[in-house]
């Protein structure tokens, strides 16, 4: 079994430097210890969207999700990707310092309301 959650994060408001994160985030160009670490970790699907400098990320990871990666050396690239992602990123208000990426909750499922045409 796998559960969805939802991130939230600004990228600091420059067109150069939003282009630059959306190229460093297209296929083959995240480092590979970077995407060992996130999936040692339990993920087992990962997307972010972008609209402007704001970015939402979605995640399926298993049930034990964050395991502790054993990897000192994955550990220590994908540290090494954060710093270096930091430059393009805007922590949102009402973070924690040091927390870049924010949970969200869900406060509508279609799912789980009727409409009048609904049996």
């Amino acid at each position: 079994m796998s559960r969805e959650m939802y991130f939230l994060l600004d990228l600091v408001n420059d067109a150069a430097l939003i282009q630059e994160y959306c190229r460093m985030h297209e296929p083959g160009s995240v480092w590979p210890a970077v995407i060992d670490h996130i999936r040692a970790r339990g993920v087992e699907q990962m997307e972010i969207w972008n609209r402007g400098d704001r970015l939402v990320m979605v995640v399926k990871a298993a049930d034990d999700y964050p395991r502790l990666d054993p990897s000192s050396a994955a550990r220590q690239e994908n540290e090494r990707w954060e710093g270096y992602m930091a430059r393009f990123q805007q922590p949102l208000p009402g973070g924690a310092p040091g927390e870049k990426w924010l949970p969200m909750r869900c406060i509508f499922a279609l799912a789980d309301h009727q409409g009048s045409s609904s049996s």
